[in-house]
């Protein structure tokens, strides 16, 4: 681990020593109860904003940080809109005070999601982080880049998404972890408990998706 102070790592980076305010990590005061939402974002849509408004209401989170990545490592860049015009477009459907956009991995030069959670528990130690994600990336969980540490470094909250309802407990994340899933009747505790711990969240679903959305037309901003 580096000795740097976080708040001068934060303020260094590729772009040098002044960066754009969506470069950097929100605030948020200490205990805070923080949700980690990634994604490439490419674009956002309504799915991905049900997804974060039902952690933050069922987990009861003070915010949610939308975590716009530089690119996804298991999917193709070929159609991948500007990193700008991605957070530009979240900002604009994620309008909810408690929810915060920021591409802070592009300071860090990862796109894994291990790699990232690592970090913001080392710069941000007293928050209280969970890592959220829809239904739907379970099937491809164990080809993340290190996996096992993320379901074992920070608890997980899985949002239901459609046609991902029935696979979800199936998945091979939640078969060997089944000993620490959490009841989804009291998910409010996840943020207060000790990894892993994961649960799963069902509710409202939105049929939208970014490959829909691409496949019409449609880009960021």
């Amino acid at each position: 681990m580096t000795n740097t102070k976080p708040h001068a790592m934060e303020n260094q980076g590729k772009l040098g020593n002044v960066q754009p305010d969506w470069m950097r990590l929100p605030y948020a005061a200490d205990g805070n109860r923080i949700g980690l939402f990634g994604g490439s974002f490419n674009p956002p849509h309504p799915g991905h904003l049900l997804v974060a408004e039902t952690a933050l209401r069922r987990l009861k989170l003070h915010q949610v940080w939308w975590l716009v990545t530089p690119g996804n490592p298991l999917k193709s860049h070929r159609d991948l809109a500007p990193l700008e015009e991605r957070v530009a477009a979240v900002k604009d459907l994620a309008r909810h005070p408690q929810m915060k956009v920021t591409a802070f991995e592009k300071v860090l030069g990862t796109s894994y999601t291990a790699s990232t959670v690592q970090q913001l528990q080392v710069r941000r130690p007293h928050l209280k982080f969970v890592w959220l994600m829809g239904a739907d990336n379970l099937s491809n969980f164990h080809h993340w880049q290190n996996w096992q540490s993320i379901i074992e470094g920070v608890p997980v909250a899985i949002v239901d998404r459609p046609k991902a309802t029935l696979s979800s407990l199936s998945a091979q994340v939640c078969q060997r972890y089944a000993f620490a899933q959490l009841k989804e009747k009291s998910a409010d505790q996840l943020p207060e408990c000790k990894a892993p711990c994961w649960t799963i969240l069902r509710g409202p679903l939105d049929e939208t998706s970014s490959t829909l959305l691409r496949n019409r037309g449609h880009t960021p901003g």
